[in-house]
């Protein structure tokens, strides 16, 4: 299903799309743009009164001026005679980017754990309130983790550039280089969380909570998989996002606290850009992001392109294993 500009947006997307005309755009005299999302009866009222103080009071403005979700995928799907068996995982959907249409869902918003697919709004708000270049200082806390923890290997102390943790983040999956960003973007894991929840609801990603940026299991942290969505879209808008994810290997060189030099090779854990399992003939994987924990299951956000070369993102949550999570997902770039 398509559904674009001013012919019909989903009921989720209605009081979002109202309040983003609102956002993006000024009255009269003056220019507003304010990023995050609030009720939309209260913005509207915000709009009337400045309206009034500029003496303009044209309605126009409300008819002009583009939908929130107008270049989003949303809607549902109509029923695939073709479509793949889906009952080894929890919920998936494809998401077709220039067409902004959803050609497969299953269960697209049901609030599920979304394990290390978390960072990638970690790596979306680091690289929009941090600088890449920034020199970043591993803390205890960041370098210790859980014995069971995934880790990119940091020690206290270490020294390296953001743009490097991001690596360690998107490759590895590292928990310790999420706790680093996360320290060095809002001082704690805890501040970090609230301005995840910010940008995330600034995204329109409703049926979401984050408390940590690695994903590691917490009851009041969830996502699902149309909001996973919403925040891959975004992170792709930065191509350093885009170049980071679609790496398989990466030589990360620092510094620890003696001063001494550091060289690690961190390997991304996507399995089709490892060559451990294949895409479909024709279709380009290009990234994306693992997770896994017992409550998450086997979680995959994947950006790929089609056999005629169109771009797409495909999630699966909650897949039994990691060979349905693979074998279903290359299922999913089939269509």
């Amino acid at each position: 299903m398509k559904c674009t500009g001013n012919k019909w947006i989903s009921m989720r997307f209605a009081a979002l799309a109202a309040a983003g005309a609102l956002f993006l755009y000024g009255c009269g005299t003056k220019d507003y743009e304010l990023e995050h999302p609030y009720d939309v009866y209260g913005t509207s009222i915000r709009y009337v009164q400045q309206q009034e103080e500029d003496g303009t009071k044209d309605l126009a403005v409300f008819e002009s001026v583009p939908y929130f979700a107008q270049q989003l995928c949303v809607g549902e799907p109509a029923p695939m005679a073709n479509a793949p068996d889906a009952s080894a995982v929890e919920a998936a959907g494809v998401f077709h980017l220039e067409e902004g249409s959803i050609t497969y869902a299953k269960n697209m918003h049901k609030k599920l754990y979304p394990a290390s697919t978390t960072k990638i709004l970690t790596a979306y708000t680091a690289l929009k309130h941090a600088d890449l270049d920034d020199i970043v200082t591993v803390s205890a806390a960041a370098a210790s983790q859980a014995g069971d923890s995934s880790v990119c290997g940091l020690h206290t102390g270490d020294q390296l550039s953001l743009r490097a943790l991001l690596y360690g983040l998107l490759l590895e999956s590292g928990n310790d280089a999420a706790d680093a960003i996360a320290q060095h973007v809002s001082g704690s894991a805890e501040s970090f969380a609230v301005l995840m929840n910010e940008e995330a609801a600034a995204l329109g990603a409703t049926h979401s909570h984050f408390t940590n940026p690695h994903g590691l299991h917490d009851e009041n942290h969830y996502t699902c998989v149309y909001d996973l969505y919403l925040l891959l879209n975004a992170a792709l808008q930065y191509e350093e996002f885009e170049t980071i994810a679609k790496t398989a290997k990466y030589t990360a060189v620092y510094k620890d606290a003696s001063g001494a030099s550091v060289t690690q090779e961190w390997e991304t854990t996507d399995k089709f850009l490892t060559g451990e399992a294949q895409a479909p003939e024709g279709v380009t994987v290009l990234g994306g992001k693992t997770g896994t924990t017992n409550a998450a299951g086997y979680c995959l956000a994947l950006y790929s392109k089609n056999a005629d070369a169109k771009p797409l993102i495909s999630i699966v949550l909650k897949a039994e294993s990691s060979d349905v999570l693979y074998q279903f997902m290359a299922e999913l770039l089939k269509l």
